[in-house]
């Protein structure tokens, strides 16, 4: 029978306090704020873990006339596109007449 091993925690990465003041407000140091990529407008979600830790995620506001970029099917053509770029596959074009000639070509070749 094996003897139980305490379960180790991680070093943090950051350790900062702040003093919650009037109106349970507290501001989130500057290194909190860094590491999390938020600021001013921006959101933040607290979890409480049963076992008492308070994890925090920031959330960054996006604009709603971009919020299409973020969508999955968009966010996998972005990752297609790179992991393509990546392996060296693609056409370098001079101008933007020589890409849509290009693109004509192609889109002319699958019809």
């Amino acid at each position: 029978m094996s003897t139980p091993v305490a379960k180790m925690e991680p070093e943090p990465r950051l350790r900062t306090r702040a003093k919650v003041r009037a109106k349970a407000q507290l501001t989130l140091p500057e290194e909190v704020r860094r590491t999390l990529h938020i600021g001013e407008g921006d959101e933040v979600e607290f979890t409480v873990h049963a076992d008492g830790v308070v994890t925090i995620r920031g959330y960054v506001s996006i604009p709603t006339d971009q919020a299409w970029f973020f969508t999955p099917d968009w966010l996998t053509g972005e990752r297609e596109a790179d992991e393509e770029i990546a392996a060296g596959r693609g056409t370098v074009h001079e101008s933007a007449e020589e890409m849509f000639a290009h693109l004509k070509s192609v889109g002319s070749a699958d019809e």
